[in-house]
């Protein structure tokens, strides 16, 4: 059995510190917050009070964590994973971050002997078991962690070196985005045109029709039921997602012309108050956008 630590313990982080613990590994986890680390505790997780205490404990060190500044934070501060890191062990950041920044800790962890691994999760919660996973770092590495990646993942994918697996990531949340975006789109038209969004779900769900994704469906079951208050994925989270694959595609000279709009209404969104819900509800924006625009229409003729 592995000694293995997790960092995060939110909806991701929880999820996977049920299959560590169901698989009889001992787990050790920190969270900034009290209320997710007593939900850890409750799975059976020692709840320790610093990232520095969880690497003393730990051999393989799992970091679920909002994005790239936190992740800088946990991984290089005083207290932080490397302050107490044991040579040989391995960091695997399963969180959704930029490839620079993972450049950066994977140097910064091999001056100290420790592996580092940009390993985020393409999946949601439900999915846990059958996630896949595109890993970035040395192979040696990915072959130390593939044990415990096998808890979570049946497919996983040596990327190539450092910031590969997050170079994919940004790229498969474009996808996520547009899809949410649209579906956003269409659920406000319809509504707009008098087709009430639960009847466009039922219908075109039935259809089985090739537009008919498995996010389609999450998200058009949640607006038709009005549940957005147990978010499976923030808005605040998709805003950061959108904004670190942006700048990717900008700094490689790849200037983005969808995903500028999906970053706009994600923002438009976020600045509307939405931003701690789930990613479904974005279709309520648009009745503040055109009702904006009406205002002006009005104003100008």
């Amino acid at each position: 059995m592995e000694n293995i630590g997790l960092i995060g313990t939110g909806v991701m982080g929880l999820t996977a510190a049920e299959k560590i613990i169901a698989a009889g590994h001992t787990l050790t986890v920190y969270d900034v917050s009290s209320q997710a680390a007593e939900r850890a505790r409750r799975i059976g997780a020692q709840v320790v009070q610093s990232p520095a205490e969880v690497a003393k404990k730990s051999d393989i060190i799992l970091l679920f964590l909002p994005g790239p500044n936190e992740i800088s934070q946990c991984v290089t501060a005083r207290d932080g994973v490397l302050s107490a890191s044991k040579a040989g062990s391995v960091i695997a950041d399963m969180s959704t971050s930029d490839p620079k920044t993972s450049l950066l800790m994977a140097e910064y962890a091999g001056k100290k002997n420790v592996g580092y691994l940009d390993a985020p999760v393409l999946g949601r919660p439900i999915t846990v078991g059958n996630w896949a996973l595109p890993v970035g770092g040395k192979k040696e590495d990915l072959d130390r962690c593939q044990s415990v990646f096998q808890l979570f993942a049946a497919n996983i994918f040596h990327a190539g070196p450092s910031g590969s697996g997050h170079k994919i990531k940004l790229l498969n949340q474009l996808m996520f985005g547009a899809i949410n975006a649209m579906t956003a789109e269409m659920m406000a038209l319809a509504e707009k045109i008098g087709i009430r969004p639960r009847q466009l779900f039922e219908i075109i769900t039935a259809s089985q029709a090739g537009t008919v994704s498995n996010l389609f469906k999450e998200l058009g079951g949640r607006i038709s039921e009005e549940n957005y208050e147990d978010p499976t994925f923030t808005v605040d989270l998709l805003v950061k997602d959108i904004k670190l694959a942006v700048q990717m595609a900008k700094e490689n000279n790849a200037p983005p012309i969808l995903a500028r709009s999906i970053e706009l209404i994600n923002e438009i969104s976020q600045a509307q108050g939405l931003g701690n819900r789930d990613t479904a509800i974005m279709w309520k924006s648009y009745r503040g956008i055109w009702g904006e625009l009406l205002m002006r229409d009005s104003k100008n003729t």
